[in-house]
């Protein structure tokens, strides 16, 4: 009657495609020491991998690597974006490496271990999550 569907079975895993040409997309520059920032939104996971003046030498995000809807937020997808920088880190030839976390989503911490179990030696872990000092404006104040 028309085309029949095929339903892949997958467990959100990360697609090998999409893996393979994250890795293939890295920098020809070497460096030993560089910076990861890892931005934990709700909704998503950033790693962005930098030199110590700042400039941006590789990213991935868990979106990238094929997680869609609410399972880029996860703990595990964090994980897999985690050991895709940390492979693409030692390409680059990275042996040092500072950690700025910000954000509040569930894979902070998931994505920092997965990086560091690649054999990286940690400088240090700094927390830059913005914090409201004053809060929201108050409700006007009500008229009767």
């Amino acid at each position: 009657m028309g085309k029949k569907r095929i339903a892949k079975k997958g467990g959100g895993a990360v697609d090998g495609g999409e893996k393979a040409r994250a890795l293939s997309k890295i920098p020809k520059k070497k460096m030993e020491k560089a910076v990861l920032n890892v931005k934990a939104t709700y909704n998503n996971i950033l790693l962005t991998l930098c030199d110590e003046k700042g400039n941006t030498i590789a990213w991935t995000s868990s979106g990238a690597l094929g997680f869609k809807g609410a399972k880029k937020g996860t703990p595990f997808a964090a994980a897999k974006a985690g050991e895709l920088m940390g492979d693409k880190a030692k390409m680059i030839g990275i042996k040092e490496v500072d950690i700025v976390v910000k954000g509040i989503g569930a894979g902070r911490e998931s994505a920092m271990r997965a990086f560091i179990s690649k054999g990286f030696k940690l400088r240090t872990i700094k927390d830059s999550t913005p914090i409201p000092y004053n809060g929201p404006r108050l409700p006007k104040a009500r008229r009767v």
